[in-house]
């Protein structure tokens, strides 16, 4: 079994869903999160006034499947990028033990 965590844009989020292989996927755990990286952030205006976005908004993506499902899990995680800066990370984890509560 294996675990990919990946930090996608937000808006990209339903379309890896519906990429994902029906067969294979155990999990998927989705979080709101807010990230720094090359992208730095940027200016808003709001009421006249101009702010600075340090931290962007993001999606976490867990999903937790059976090996063999692996090329198709990365490749619906890949179908998220847009060719910018800013399009996120992908981790993949080996898990020796699972359980179930």
């Amino acid at each position: 079994m294996k675990k990919i965590i990946a930090y996608i844009k937000p808006f990209k989020v339903e379309s890896v869903l519906e990429r994902l292989p029906a067969d294979g996927v155990i999990d998927v755990c989705i979080s709101e999160v807010r990230g720094y990286g090359r992208q730095k952030g940027h200016l808003e205006l709001y009421k006249d006034h101009e702010y600075e976005l340090t931290f962007l908004p993001k999606a976490k993506m867990e999903i937790y499947f059976e090996d063999e499902a692996q090329p198709k899990v990365e490749e619906a995680l890949m179908s998220a990028r847009t060719g910018r800066i800013g399009d996120g990370k992908v981790l993949i984890i080996d898990l020796e033990q699972s359980e179930e509560f």
